[in-house]
């Protein structure tokens, strides 16, 4: 076979169209939900890290179905609600269901992005729900004192220098904090209410933050069913072959460089680290 007709061959145009399969499409949203990722990170999420593979996903001709394979413990909320909405925006117009499968965790942002879709499906032992809004960070006016550093901070506006973390906690910050918080908070209960509609039990746990196993949330109408991807697009769409839909790696991933030094990278890193051992992971 000459070199044309093995280039030829793997065309996917070329051949017998009547052969070609439907397709299930699936994008991994692993990670941490961030606006501002490693330029060597891969674990993490927002609308520019997943935008190509969402816009490859949704292209498929023969699209039956997209799935999110969704493993996070959450984040920046704004980041959640943009991909949530992009997901939204191209099953509308491509007219197809979406389903979203949970693995170790769809918590917090996490959730917020299951719920983009039609139906949601969990593993018996993941950990979903975490409807809630959480904020933190650490103080250091002990440790500026301890080395004699003076903190020197101006400002034009009342509030500008809000919870500085080398300024003593006000208590008229945090109460601002919590004001923002609670209508996160709403937004969040708004988003899961319009998704999940009826189907949601009406507990009283339902919005308090706490996470739940796999049947717990099919009690609570949190998701659909128990099953693993593979299963439950198996059982719904025989014929059909699963094409996962991967997003660009960066640059610098991509030239092969895989440990970054900066201290912001080390700081990232730890943050991340929190965010999982939330839920033990």
């Amino acid at each position: 076979m000459s070199v044309a007709d093995k280039l030829t061959s793997r065309l996917p145009m070329i051949g017998d169209r009547g052969e070609r399969k439907d397709v299930v499409a699936v994008v991994k949203l692993h990670g941490v939900i961030t606006p501002t990722p490693s330029p060597l990170a891969r674990g993490s999420i927002n609308l520019a890290a997943v935008e190509s593979a969402l816009t490859r996903a949704f292209a498929h001709e023969r699209l039956k179905a997209v799935a999110l394979q969704i493993n996070s413990p959450g984040g920046a909320p704004t980041q959640s609600g943009l991909v949530a909405e992009r997901i939204r925006q191209l099953a509308d117009e491509k007219n197809v269901p979406v389903l979203a499968f949970a693995e170790d965790v769809a918590a917090s942002g996490g959730y917020w992005l299951a719920c983009a879709a039609d139906e949601i499906y969990a593993h018996r032992t993941s950990m979903v729900g975490s409807i809630g809004v959480i904020s933190g960070g650490f103080g250091f006016t002990g440790l500026l004192e301890r080395f004699g550093i003076e903190r020197r901070l101006h400002t034009a506006g009342t509030n500008k220098s809000r919870l500085d973390p080398f300024s003593p906690e006000k208590p008229e910050d945090v109460e601002w904090l919590k004001k923002m918080h609670g209508q996160l908070h709403e937004l969040f209960v708004d988003w899961v209410t319009e998704r999940r509609g009826d189907r949601l039990s009406g507990s009283d746990d339902l919005f308090n933050g706490d996470v739940w196993l796999g049947a717990r949330a099919v009690e609570l109408g949190l998701i659909d069913g128990v099953g693993s991807l593979r299963q439950v697009i198996t059982e719904r769409y025989p014929d059909a072959e699963i094409a996962v839909a991967e997003p660009k790696k960066p640059l610098l991933a991509r030239l092969g460089i895989g440990a970054p030094a900066a201290a912001s990278a080390l700081l990232d890193a730890v943050q991340s680290k929190a965010a999982w051992s939330r839920f033990g992971l």
